[in-house]
């Protein structure tokens, strides 16, 4: 039986765009819809129905949503995609052959919690989780939330939750979190803020059919 002081936090990437499958970074004027692929995915996905659906204020995330059963949803700004700056609209060959080595640096400046580097024009590291961890402290202590989001705020959400810094998680993958005693504050330790309560991960989920669940 699930404690009463448990919050149960389903965060699901959103399912395949043609973005996606070109692998770029998204542009800041871009607002994709699913592909037809997409649609499949998002309609297969099976989440609680008496959650409460919160979404990235993107197309893709809201289709996602409402395609998986959500006729309600709720657009929390919060749960945006990274801005990635001089990177969106590129892939990682185009980056490479236009900046050289400096994109990884970029990258890995986004990825930290404590960083103030990221990708020229975009977030930096601590702008971005700083978002995120806002969005996660102020969630509510108890029930059920499916997030439908974007493969870098998931990722994101995962290292201020449980700590997990690298994770495989394509268009479609769902990721369920539990938290304990998140009714109290966020305290601060070692610079940074510490979110409330307990957080441990139960699942990850990769669409079914995907390279992930095939094990390649």
């Amino acid at each position: 039986m699930k404690p009463a002081s448990q919050l149960t936090l389903h965060l699901v990437r959103h399912a395949p765009t043609a973005p996606n499958a070109e692998r770029r970074y998204p542009r800041a004027d871009e607002d994709a819809p699913l592909s037809e692929e997409g649609r499949a995915v998002a309609a297969a996905l099976r989440l609680p129905p008496g959650a409460v659906a919160l979404t990235s204020p993107s197309l893709r995330s809201r289709e996602t949503a409402q395609l998986a059963g959500f006729g309600e949803v709720k657009p929390e700004p919060a749960l945006a995609e990274a801005y990635f700056g001089v990177m969106a609209g590129r892939t990682w060959a185009e980056l490479e052959r236009d900046f050289g080595s400096t994109p990884r640096f970029w990258i890995d400046g986004l990825a930290d919690p404590s960083s103030d580097l990221g990708p020229p024009k975009g977030e930096t590291g601590r702008e971005f989780h700083k978002r995120v961890m806002g969005w996660l402290a102020g969630l509510p202590p108890t029930g059920e939330v499916a997030a439908f989001t974007h493969a870098g705020t998931l990722h994101a959400a995962l290292r201020l939750t449980v700590g997990l810094q690298a994770v495989v998680a394509p268009p479609g993958t769902v990721v369920t979190l539990h938290r304990e005693g998140g009714h109290r504050e966020a305290k601060r330790r070692e610079g940074g803020l510490r979110l409330p309560g307990n957080w441990w991960l139960s699942a990850l989920v990769p669409p079914p059919g995907s390279a992930v669940e095939r094990g390649s």
